[in-house]
């Protein structure tokens, strides 16, 4: 029997194709579960947890990219249009979501839930306690009105609603495995819970009280926790401070005998090594877990490793 090379390959190349549909690949929906799509890392995470083998849950955001100036592209409209819940975060996050909706399909069934929905927000530059502490809050790129801190994940405590709410839509939409979703939520919330804990008792004991951070992704933090965040930027990454903001959060450093500066790795950490090396102080991340680096991903780095980092880096600069 002669072997023939090319329907050898379409025959390959068909056997790749079924089983990147069976895995429901990268931006696949599968037929027979619920389809999610969730517009950034955190909120991907926990669907996915909760969903378990009873949805397929599809990030919009790509690996290793900053949330807040990333927009969508139209097959990313298709996809949400076709799938049974679109999860995002909300609080002003994701600027993009009213036209996002818009381009949906007229006879799109997809229901629509903003997940920070139930978390007392915080008022742009707000700290813990009430001040603004954010260099460039008063940048004129930044909105003065009643701008929402959109940054609600970050603390355990504010993230244990996200998980509840992600919970009670999957029920809503798919009542059917009701009891699958709740068990794992449960042991989502259990993880929480455990986390929050160990956040609450760990910076109780700190002799220090206040960081210094590269933008103003820590408000919620802060709050739950009892700490100060002093920023470099505001609630976006790309605002640029003055001059003479960099002035006075050099003098917050020296007087407040802050040692490090923390800054993040989806976004530079030039204004924040500046910052140090002016003041003579050492640089430490600072996770927002706003998405994962290709580098995480490869880690298997998740919300929780990644907030227990967190945590032991807060303890090292709050000594």
């Amino acid at each position: 029997m002669k072997f023939n090379m090319g329907r050898a390959l379409i025959g390959l190349l068909f056997i790749i194709v079924l089983a990147g549909c069976g895995r429901g690949g990268t931006n696949q929906l599968v037929e027979g579960k619920v389809n999610v799509v969730t517009s950034f890392y955190p909120i991907y995470e926990f669907a996915s947890a909760i969903g378990g083998e009873d949805a397929n849950v599809i990030n919009l955001l790509p690996t290793g990219v900053e949330p807040h100036e990333w927009t969508p592209r139209s097959n990313d409209i298709i996809t949400a249009s076709k799938a049974q819940l679109f999860f995002y975060n909300g609080a002003g996050l994701e600027g993009w979501v009213p036209s996002f909706l818009k381009g949906l399909s007229q006879d799109s069934k997809v229901k629509t839930v903003e997940v920070s929905k139930g978390i007392p927000l915080i008022e742009a530059g707000e700290g813990a306690d009430g001040h603004d502490h954010s260099a460039g809050a008063s940048n004129a790129n930044e909105p003065e009105a009643h701008e929402m801190d959109p940054h609600t994940w970050v603390s355990p405590k504010s993230a244990m609603q996200i998980a509840k709410n992600i919970k009670d839509s999957y029920v809503l939409v798919d009542p059917a495995h009701k009891a699958g979703y709740k068990s794992r939520y449960d042991k989502l919330a259990e993880q929480l819970n455990k986390l929050d804990a160990k956040f609450t008792s760990v910076l109780a004991k700190t002799n220090k009280k206040e960081i210094v951070v590269s933008h103003q992704a820590f408000g919620y933090l802060c709050r739950d926790y009892g700490l100060t965040q002093h920023a470099i930027m505001g609630l976006s990454p790309d605002a640029e401070p003055r001059a003479q903001d960099i002035i006075e959060l050099s003098k917050v450093v020296k007087q407040d005998n802050i040692k490090y500066i923390f800054f993040e790795e989806l976004v530079s950490d030039k204004l924040a090594r500046t910052l140090a090396g002016e003041t003579g102080v050492q640089t430490l991340v600072l996770n927002p877990v706003e998405g994962l680096t290709k580098q995480e991903e490869q880690n298997k780095d998740n919300y929780f490793t990644l907030m227990e980092k967190n945590l032991q880096n807060l303890i090292l600069a709050l000594q």
